[in-house]
Formats: structure tokens, C-alpha cells, sequence
């Protein structure tokens, strides 16, 4: 049996997955621009890593893996200290260890390098399966450490790697598991010696665990026929009751049975799904429009994430806002638009705070949905810059969230799935600002324009010009869309 590491641990999530990516893996789906980031970002990391080993040597990736394994060994037998992508094979598992390290007495430590903040379940296993390889490869494997990224550091005017990374020392655990791994092996094994039928297991919540499966469209969609708007949406992934309606047969929900046992909020989803009617209380949602004074700023920012930071004053993975929009809804009806976007290769907070502060005036309604993010974002822009702490603190202070009469149930329609999320929200309610999204040009979702301003400095001058002109258009569409959902709240309860 041929298997990398990454087969090895997918297929402990689920064995199908290992027989699909052998013999048919034109159902899996293919990475798309968030998962392609994970990975770019899993590689930078990764390199950065193997400065914490000086005297290191890579070893060069060549689709020949046997060259690779040659490669290793000639700078174990030359005596090298570190060794990047240390390449073995036993028994047909192939493993690349991101960082072997050699002791002086010829044993081993194994160094696996995430661009994650904490050890995961799923490392563990695939840290096991390199000790297993080299265990029986004959090498004395001293130690089994995983290298992530430590969150609570605070970047100063230099980048420090030590207080970057924390190492975690994980042999006891990855010695605990390689009691299983032959027994597993031989289970994987018997999965792929039948070249035609498809092992048959059952969805279930390992299909979202540790992460989404690349065959779940395929098993959820195409083989079982799970609409989009399912039970699984009304009753937790893996929950008794899910589990009991699922072994039923019942994955619609106008199958639910008028007496099966639910809470209220589960009861409602259920009863409106079945209705097809909309509910609208309008009492509370007239309640919530009063608290809202003239001029309405419909705020609305766009953030990116560094793994490593390059600003200081920035912790890994921290929400860096680089835009906003800004529509200024007026009593008449009339709208007024202000926007920013940073210039990219730099440090925007500065920037942004300075021209949030010049155009949402002090004591004034501000508007977001779900607010908790453009409160979090204006709270650390006000940690970072004193002086304008005040007026930002005062712009949190009298900001309002849209997201309420939906969450709180005042607003409830059957096309928004059970959701209060905006995704849902907005098509329900103002169906043609959905479509709007759809035709946008380079930008249609907060993932992408995340990606694309990340990925700015990459770009040359015509392709930047046009990529800016794509964010501005895709954040100017967010605040425009809570606009309209405001109007449509406010024509409905009259």
C-alpha cells in the first residue's frame, strides 16, 4: 500500500475519502481561494520555522519521491544538524518531516510545524505516523514535537521567532497511538483492495470534523440528495435528535413529525419552514427602528489576517481592518457615500482610525450588522492610537445592530433558512442586492477581498488598479445592502 502522511490522516476523519482520492477523485471538490490561502500560509510558516534550526539544509521537492529519500540520507551520512523535508518511506507510507533535527549520538527529534495557535487532535496523528515510519525504519526517535504559532505574542520593531513559535513537546501522546497505527493501516488497506464499490459509511459529523471533507458535497448532495435547507440545519450535526430523524429516513424538514420532541426555537424553524409564511412582529421591529436617529451611518469594514505579523503591534492572526464603507442615510431618504482603502504593503490602523474618526461624527447612529466585529475592530483601533481613543470609543458607544431583528426572531421568512445571517438575510429580503453580488468583477465576498488585498504587493500596477476598483465596489455593496434591508424592515411595518 502506497500512502503520504496526508492520506493517512484524512483517511482517519473518514476511510472513503483515502478510496475516493485513490480510484475517483473527480467528485472530490477542489480547494477553493480560502483553502489556497491556508496552504500558502502553511508554507510561509513553515519556512520561517526552519530558522529556529540553525545549519539546516532542505531537501528539494522532486516528483521522484526515491529522490528525495536520497537526497535525506546523503545529508544524514554527511552529518547535517537540521534537515528540512527529511523524506522516508516504510512499508509504502511516505512521510516528509518539516524539521528532523540529529543529536550528536545519531538519534532523532521530529519537528512538525502548523500554522495553527494550539495543538489539534488531527496532529497528533499525523505527527504518530512519522514516528511510526522512522521507528521502523531503525532511527532512535528521541522526542516528537509540534511547532505552532503563539497567539498571545505582540510584535515589536523586530520580528522574533522564538517568542513566535511555541514547541510542544508531544511524544507521550504520539507514543499512545502507535499501538493502533498497524491495525489502522490494515483497515485502510482492505478499503482500497476492492478497486470498484465505494466503501459504504454513513455522513455524519466527521464529515465537518476536524475539517470540512473535500467528499461532502459529493456523499451529502449527490449521493444522498441532502437539500441545502436541511434537518441538519435544524438539529446539531451528530445530536440525538438528528441522529434519530436521519435513521428514520427524514432529512427534509416538512418530514418532521408534528410530535417529535423539540425546543421552541427548533419548533418554530420547523413550523415556519412548513407554513411558507412570513412572520413579521411588528411591535419590536418598530421598537428597534425608533432607537435609530437621522442621519443613520451604515458601517461596514473588510479585514486581513497575518500569521506572521508585519507590523508592530500586531499578534498573529489578529483582524487588521484595511476598509470601510460608509453610506449616510439622511431622514429625506437621501444617501450620501464615504469609503477608504489602505494602500496595500503597509500599516493601515493609523490610516483607517484617522479617517473613521473625520467622517462618522461623534454622537451620531451608527449602523452595522452584526456589530460585535466592527465594535471589536474599533476597540483595538482605539488600544493602538490614544489619541484618537475618545472619539472612536464614542462611535462603539452609540453603534446598533441591524442583525437584531432577524436574530431575535421580529423578521422570520422561509427563504432565510432559519438563519440570521446576512448571506440568508439579504436574498430573502432584497432579492436583487443579492444578484448585485453576483455580478460584481474580481471581489464577491468578504473571503475573497480578504485574499485580494493580502495578495496586493503581488500584483503590478494595472492588475492593482483593477483589483482596488473591485474592493471599493464589493464594500460600497455591503453598505448599500444594509441600507435596503432597513427600508424593506420599515415599509413592512406600515
Amino acid at each position: 500500500m502506497n500512502l503520504s502522511k496526508s492520506l493517512y490522516t484524512k483517511a482517519i476523519q473518514c476511510p472513503k475519502v483515502l478510496w475516493l482520492k485513490k480510484y475517483k477523485k473527480e467528485v472530490l471538490t477542489p480547494p477553493d481561494s480560502s483553502a489556497l490561502a491556508i496552504f500558502e500560509t502553511g508554507n510561509v510558516v513553515g519556512e520561517l520555522a526552519c530558522q529556529l534550526f540553525a545549519d539546516g539544509k532542505e531537501v528539494l521537492y522532486s516528483k521522484n519521491y526515491d529522490d528525495m529519500i536520497a537526497q535525506t540520507q546523503r545529508y544524514l551520512n554527511e552529518g547535517v544538524k537540521a534537515i528540512y523535508e527529511a523524506t522516508f518511506n516504510f512499508e509504502g507510507i511516505l512521510v516528509m518531516v518539516d524539521v528532523l533535527s540529529v543529536e550528536d549520538d545519531g538519534s532523532v527529534c521530529i519537528y512538525e510545524v502548523k500554522s495553527s495557535t494550539s495543538v489539534k487532535e488531527i496532529y497528533l496523528h499525523d505527527a504518530s505516523i512519522q514516528h511510526y515510519v522512522l521507528k521502523g525504519l531503525g532511527y532512535s526517535v528521541k522526542s516528537t514535537n509540534i511547532v505552532h504559532i503563539n497567539n498571545t505574542y505582540v510584535r515589536g520593531d523586530e520580528l522574533e521567532l522564538n517568542e513566535l513559535f511555541s514547541v510542544v513537546d508531544v511524544s507521550a501522546e504520539v507514543g499512545s497511538l502507535q499501538a493502533g497505527i498497524s491495525t489502522r493501516l490494515k483497515e485502510f488497506e482492505e478499503y482500497l483492495e476492492d478497486k470498484v464499490n465505494e466503501p459504504n459509511i454513513e455522513i455524519g459529523s466527521h464529515c465537518n470534523k476536524p475539517y470540512e471533507c473535500d467528499a461532502k458535497a459529493y456523499c451529502w448532495r449527490v449521493q444522498r440528495h441532502v437539500p441545502a435547507y436541511s434537518v441538519f440545519n435544524i438539529f446539531n450535526l451528530g445530536s440525538k435528535k438528528q441522529v434519530e430523524l436521519y435513521d428514520q429516513g427524514i432529512i427534509n424538514i416538512g418530514d418532521i413529525p408534528e410530535n417529535f420532541d423539540m425546543t421552541a426555537l427548533q419548533k418554530q424553524k420547523v413550523q415556519n419552514y412548513k407554513s411558507k409564511t412570513t412572520y413579521i412582529d411588528e411591535e419590536k421591529i418598530e421598537e428597534f427602528v425608533e432607537t435609530l436617529a437621522y442621519p443613520i451611518y451604515h458601517l461596514d469594514f473588510e479585514t486581513f489576517q497575518q500569521a506572521v505579523p508585519e507590523f508592530k503591534g500586531i499578534s498573529p492572526f489578529e483582524q487588521i481592518p484595511f476598509q470601510y464603507s460608509l453610506h449616510i442615510e439622511h431622514e429625506n431618504g437621501m444617501l450620501e457615500h464615504k469609503e477608504f482603502l489602505a494602500q496595500d504593503g503597509t500599516d493601515p490602523r493609523e490610516a483607517i482610525a484617522k479617517r473613521l474618526c473625520a467622517d462618522i461624527p461623534k454622537n451620531v447612529t451608527t449602523l452595522a450588522y452584526n456589530m460585535s466585529f466592527e465594535k471589536g475592530v474599533i476597540k483595538r483601533l482605539a488600544s493602538s492610537f490614544e489619541s484618537l481613543a475618545s472619539h472612536l470609543l464614542t462611535i462603539n458607544e452609540n453603534m446598533h445592530d441591524l442583525m437584531v431583528p432577524f436574530q431575535k426572531k421580529y423578521y422570520v421568512t422561509p427563504d432565510m433558512n432559519g438563519s440570521y445571517s446576512i448571506k440568508y438575510v439579504l436574498p430573502a429580503l432584497v432579492p436583487k442586492m443579492a444578484e448585485a453580488y453576483k455580478e460584481l468583477d474580481g471581489v464577491q465576498n468578504g473571503s475573497q477581498a480578504m485574499s485580494a488585498f493580502a495578495n496586493m504587493t503581488k500584483l503590478n500596477d494595472e492588475e492593482k488598479r483593477k483589483m482596488r476598483n473591485a474592493l471599493l465596489e464589493y464594500c460600497k455593496l455591503d453598505t448599500l445592502a444594509m441600507v435596503e434591508v432597513l427600508r424593506k424592515l420599515k415599509r413592512d411595518i406600515k
